[in-house]
């Protein structure tokens, strides 16, 4: 039994008036998409079944470079935070699982574990901070971190990852992201070549030190707060690094890090066919890093992205598990009515994704029928799928799934998917 922040009675009465509602919308959804030849039921299983991670440090008011202008009831600390998590999984059933940053989240590993548990969490990817200083750590990382010219800064930043595994191992996390803001600001200020080789030997430490069942995510960005260059600016990159570490280590995209105009959707695309596509911050942007909830801008894009995702699993991609995480800062909506809306927006892609009609598209594009290929996309985008995303809410937070747990035999282990 874990702990709820919100009365389950209350969450059970509201559902009740709507479920007379729900139960027209969902069965007339599923008359329409099986004229189409779809089985609601089997999109609706695996919506439930997908799950995205939240940030820790996303339950709090986010700023700007100019001012922040905190909310009321701000978390103090990262177990009022996880307090908050569990509130947004009550009413999503989307997001059990939370990443911590730390040392913005450091506190004993034993509490944490002993809290995610009576609240029903468990950890995803723990995170790195070497973009900031902390207080008491001897080497400033104004001028970089895992790629300074200084030896004694690099090592600090090294084993402050070291640390972040051996957090992580005590919580039952399975992967570390390392995102850093080294770079340089001015031309002549960094020797890129350099600096280069400098980080690859640094996460060649950190990779030393990662157990044999997890993996190691380096993630990309433009700009910011290197604004004339960055160590790792794009997938190229990115690529290069995991592809230099191993074969634990991965390329997380976050989908806020890129160019204005960027085709993200190809490169999720690139990542997979070569093996190396780790996992997702997921959040939306209009002029840059802008860290806007998911779907907020472009929905369409984020469809595009999960197009991606589902023609990979349907193919059966060796090994495709990617991880899926919301990385979002709020700076004038509450951070948990955002998460919330995130993480049904991209539930949603996902549903819409599910509904392509990939045997149509493939032929459309084998005859290169431009429009009708895109046609087929678009009417899986446009499809009303919140019957679908209501239903799969419901079931969870009704115990449907323990109930037919007893009356199904158990699913033999398979190819990788991300449900």
């Amino acid at each position: 039994m874990t702990d709820s922040r919100i009365a389950p009675e209350l969450v059970a009465t509201d559902n009740d008036k709507r479920a007379t509602a729900l139960k027209a919308d969902y069965e007339a959804l599923g008359a329409t998409l099986a004229r189409r030849g779809v089985d609601i039921e089997a999109v609706t299983r695996k919506v439930a079944e997908f799950f995205v991670a939240v940030p820790s440090w996303g339950v709090g008011t986010g700023g700007t470079r100019f001012a922040r202008f905190p909310g009321t009831g701000e978390p103090r600390g990262i177990f009022d935070k996880l307090d908050d998590c569990a509130v947004i999984n009550q009413l999503t059933q989307a997001t059990p699982n939370v990443s911590l940053h730390i040392p913005w989240d450091k506190a004993d590993a034993s509490e944490l574990k002993a809290k995610g548990n009576a609240l029903g969490l468990g950890f995803d990817a723990m995170n790195s901070n070497t973009f900031s200083d902390a207080p008491g750590q001897a080497h400033s990382y104004k001028y970089g971190s895992l790629s300074h010219t200084d030896a004694a800064t690099r090592a600090q930043a090294v084993e402050h990852n070291l640390e972040c595994i051996e957090i992580g191992k005590a919580l039952g996390s399975k992967a570390l992201t390392v995102w850093i803001g080294d770079g340089s600001n001015f031309p002549g200020q960094s020797h890129f070549t350099k600096a280069f080789e400098r980080y690859l030997a640094s996460m060649a430490d950190i990779y030393k030190a990662l157990p044999d069942d997890w993996k190691l995510f380096s993630e990309h960005k433009m700009y910011e707060p290197a604004f004339y260059s960055t160590i790792v600016q794009d997938w190229g990159s990115n690529y290069l690094i995991a592809q230099t570490l191993g074969p634990n280590a991965y390329c997380l995209v976050d989908l806020g890090h890129h160019a204005p105009n960027t085709n993200i959707e190809m490169i999720v695309a690139r990542l997979i066919q070569f093996g190396k596509l780790g996992g997702f911050h997921f959040n939306d942007s209009k002029y840059g890093d802008d860290d806007l909830d998911a779907g907020a801008i472009d929905p369409y894009r984020l469809f595009l992205v999960f197009n991606e995702l589902v023609d990979a699993e349907q193919r059966g991609v060796n090994d495709f598990n990617p991880a899926h995480m919301i990385d979002q800062s709020h700076n004038v909506t509450d951070p948990i009515e955002s998460l919330i809306n995130s993480a049904n927006e991209i539930r949603r892609a996902y549903a819409q994704a599910l509904l392509v009609d990939r045997k149509a598209l493939s032929g459309y594009q084998d005859d290169n029928d431009a429009l009708m290929a895109s046609e087929t996309l678009k009417r899986a985008y446009r499809a009303d799928v919140e019957p679908i995303l209501a239903e799969a809410r419901r079931r969870a937070a009704s115990g449907y799934r323990r109930q037919v747990a007893a009356e199904r035999p158990a699913s033999a282990a398979g190819g990788g998917g991300i449900i």
